[in-house]
């Protein structure tokens, strides 16, 4: 029997992986099974099991495969590194900038399956859990979190802004809003649908939303 390389796996884990994304493209997460994972790569029940033991390890790997493909660490790292060159309130026209360009471009691949997971999250917490438990890497949004929270900290400690709120909870405040901007785009534009029957536009709602921020943190637009 010929030896199995690591090259070998990797090329059929990647197949597999490939196959998962591509179904969760066109149904909702919760609704993907072992039986479309199996259909969409053509390998037998036999081949998906000797490398997954269940979907859930699949979904796994997509989600890992995801945050390598779909990065903006690099480039909020760069924006955040001119911190002392450029203003707080470029910093956050910049940040929402980015995040509403991504979100445009990825609103059906990506976004889709962050909000997913959302949903799947809440009908069953202990799946999301076990999904997520494993996978080290940071998030986009994590990362971002923790860079804005610390200058709002730092410009706090010199007296250059003066926060409407606790710096936590403006960023809780940006995180609950990233989220409905995320729901609301997706289900206008799978759906045609939303609260008030119009287009969502996620770089115009992230421009109002930066606005928001700069008001927050005491500053004017």
């Amino acid at each position: 029997m010929p030896k199995v390389t690591d090259e070998y796996i990797k090329n059929k884990r990647k197949r597999i992986v490939d196959a998962c994304y591509a179904v969760c493209l066109r149904k909702p997460i919760q609704m993907v099974t072992m039986t479309d994972v199996i259909e969409e790569s053509g390998l037998s029940q036999g081949g998906i099991y000797r490398f997954y033991s269940d979907l859930d390890e699949i979904l796994r790997d997509v989600i890992r495969e995801m945050r390598h493909s779909f990065n903006i660490m690099e480039e909020t790292d760069r924006l955040f590194s001119k911190a002392e060159e450029i203003s707080i309130n470029d910093i956050v026209y910049a940040i929402c900038d980015i995040l509403g360009r991504t979100m445009e471009e990825q609103l059906m691949t990506v976004q889709k399956l962050n909000f997913d997971l959302s949903v799947l999250a809440i009908n069953e917490p202990q799946r999301v859990a076990k999904i997520l438990g494993s996978i080290q890497e940071e998030g986009n949004l994590e990362h971002l979190t923790k860079l804005m929270r610390s200058l709002i900290e730092r410009e706090c400690q010199k007296g250059n802004i003066k926060p409407k709120a606790d710096p936590v909870e403006i960023m809780q405040y940006a995180a609950s809003v990233y989220s409905g901007i995320e729901m609301n785009c997706i289900i206008n534009a799978c759906y045609n649908q939303g609260s008030m029957k119009i287009k969502y536009e996620p770089r115009k709602l992230f421009d109002v939303h930066a606005k928001a921020m700069i008001m927050l943190m005491g500053g004017e637009i």
